[in-house]
């Protein structure tokens, strides 16, 4: 027991199953523990660390260690899944193993540890898109039921929600079809309901925060996106630069590069597909700013952002601008500092 000091915990559905290693990583057993059976192994443990891939209750897990003398280091699920013995064999055991040999890595990057604050702010987050795509997926519902008896809409939300009441009370609809009908109109009033009540806590957050409302000085940064920027990017250090920040939101090309040429294609779209879009439409309402403002009374940014627009269109100007913001909000979290649009005459470059 004395010589465990390193161990790879795989979080199944109901059990945690960890693989004990020493110092250089090599395994010495592995084990399968329920959730109480591996909360006293891992108490009664001399100080070790732990890797765990940073999936459902891995931060909880990584907060629970660390309270009790361990370190914990969280993984992302892709750089664990090159390190597993057996391609073709994939289990719990051979998971733990494999995040075991990941974690001793020297170039490993780890991914930090929500606090209880982050990950409550987070939850209101991914409740609230939840709900927003079920009611998506109920006005799209609608359209087709309605469709079936000859009546359609047109496009936009808009539409059907002011059409509703009255196909409530029409006689063109069947009865059980008009009842089918209020019981949506009631969901819908109650989605909107919970929507609100979420929007007012994350707007809560984003007065109170310091770094929430010096993100919100950029154009395009509103509430909701700065709220779930903060909450989700723990330690903005985490990242060498604004570059890493933006590559870990998935908006930077992908690469095939090799022997000197360099081949270049669209956006990778890892990391969280939720702050990802919340920036992509962020990036829309900064560039229907600047396309409005007067030549000159443009900024440096909106400038430039016009320019890309008549060079390469819009879809990709829409993602150069939001790759833009990452690299600004890192700026801001890293270095702790207000906004500043003219920080770039301060730049070596600037006066070169």
């Amino acid at each position: 027991m004395s010589q465990i000091t390193t161990v790879g915990v795989d979080l199944a559905k109901n059990v945690i199953v960890v693989c004990a290693g020493d110092r250089t990583g090599r395994p010495m057993y592995t084990r399968e523990l329920s959730f109480q059976g591996f909360a006293q192994w891992a108490a009664n443990l001399p100080e070790a660390t732990f890797g765990l891939e940073a999936c459902s209750s891995a931060h909880y897990w990584a907060r629970w260690l660390t309270e009790r003398g361990h370190t914990a280091k969280l993984m992302a699920a892709e750089h664990v899944g090159a390190f597993r013995m057996s391609r073709g064999a994939k289990n719990d055991r051979n998971d733990a193993q494999a995040v075991l040999a990941a974690m001793v890595q020297p170039a490993m990057r780890f991914v930090a540890v929500k606090t209880v604050e982050a990950q409550s702010m987070l939850a209101l987050h991914t409740v609230r898109q939840g709900w927003k795509t079920e009611r998506t997926a109920l006005l799209n519902r609608t359209r087709g039921l309605l469709s079936e008896f000859g009546i359609w809409l047109g496009q936009g939300t808009g539409n059907l929600l002011r059409a509703l009441p009255g196909l409530i009370d029409s006689e063109q609809l069947p009865p059980r079809v008009r009842l089918v009908l209020r019981q949506i109109r009631e969901q819908l009033a109650l989605l909107d309901q919970q929507v609100r009540a979420t929007d007012i806590e994350i707007r809560k957050h984003a007065k109170y925060d310091d770094n929430v409302k010096r993100v919100q000085a950029i154009s395009g940064i509103g509430p909701v996106t700065a709220s779930a920027l903060v909450a989700t990017v723990a330690n903005a250090n985490d990242f060498r630069n604004g570059r890493q920040l933006a590559a870990w939101l998935g908006l930077v090309p992908r690469q095939w590069s090799s022997g000197g040429k360099e081949r270049l294609g669209r956006i990778t779209k890892r990391g969280d597909s939720y702050l990802r879009g919340l920036l992509t439409q962020g990036a829309r309402s900064t560039i229907h700013a600047a396309q409005r403002k007067p030549p000159d009374k443009r900024t440096r940014l909106q400038s430039w952002i016009v320019e890309t627009h008549d060079r390469v269109g819009y879809g990709k100007t829409q993602v150069a601008v939001a790759n833009k913001h990452a690299r600004m909000l890192w700026a801001i979290l890293a270095h702790g500092e207000a906004y500043d649009p003219n920080a770039w005459q301060r730049h070596p470059m600037a006066s070169a």
